[in-house]
């Protein structure tokens, strides 16, 4: 299952469906029904300059986003911090012998914020491999790495590092941090893959606040604009959420299609 969910992800990305309808169209041109290629080719044009204008950031990303505001102010005892994984490359750092980050490295740098804003807390980083093709390639040594290169102590940290996605995320943390009843632990992840989270987290049983991070929108609306690469981005990143919900709500992973506060 960890497989086909990973397929079902590719297919979720618009350069690779893209890919695909260029491939039945030249398809076509050998076919009896050849005669429908020039049409649907303009059809398939004129669809891309609709993507391009439309503001998919507003409609896909900011919902996501939204679901769940961070804290409008921190709770005076926070007795656990959760950070997800996301935000480092394991396969390009091992290659690299130094630390890859991407556009979500704000998950790692709250750590260090709420490290210090809570000295007691029990900091977590869960993140192992979500790869089919490299599973030794884990996140969690890299984040390790990553917070001894900035002079953070990590003696204190636990870091998980056999989840592949978020609910192993969930599951395995959970076991290794036995939470108690009334403890008060903080989740950290990108904003736009918070309600995700937040429900796969509701679904074993552990009640968790959000702290939202790496936001991608203003959460004010969005212009129109002509740009089909950053249409592109926006629609794959949305799309990815909102199929991992439907997918997490058909396994029994979450309680809801779109888990709220």
């Amino acid at each position: 299952m960890f497989v086909l969910s990973k397929l079902f992800g590719l297919l979720s990305s618009p350069a690779n469906l893209l890919f695909l309808l260029l491939a039945l169209l030249c398809l076509l041109g050998f076919t009896r029904w050849k005669a429908w290629q020039r049409p649907l080719l303009l059809a398939l044009v004129g669809g891309l300059a609709i993507v391009a204008f439309v503001p998919w950031p507003a409609i896909l990303v900011q919902p996501l986003e939204n679901r769940f505001p961070g804290p409008s102010s921190l709770p005076q005892r926070v007795d656990g911090v959760i950070v997800l994984g996301g935000a480092l490359d394991p396969v390009v750092s091992a290659a690299r012998d130094q630390v890859a980050a991407n556009g979500a490295v704000e998950r790692v740098n709250a750590l260090i914020w709420l490290g210090r804003h809570y000295p007691k807390a029990r900091l977590v980083f869960s993140g192992g491999s979500g790869s089919v093709t490299t599973p030794d390639k884990k996140e969690a040594p890299v984040a390790r790495r990553y917070l001894n290169e900035l002079g953070f102590d990590t003696s204190g940290i636990v870091f998980e590092d056999q989840s592949r996605n978020t609910r192993e995320n969930a599951v395995y943390t959970k076991k290794l941090m036995a939470p108690k009843n009334g403890e008060v632990w903080l989740l950290v992840t990108s904003a736009m893959h918070m309600p995700r989270s937040m429900g796969a987290f509701a679904a074993v049983d552990w009640p968790v606040i959000a702290y939202p991070v790496d936001y991608l929108t203003t959460g004010e609306g969005g212009g129109f604009a002509f740009d089909l690469g950053s249409a592109f981005s926006n629609i794959g990143n949305g799309l990815h959420e909102w199929l991992g919900l439907l997918y997490y709500r058909m396994r029994g992973w979450t309680h809801a299609m779109f888990p709220g506060p």
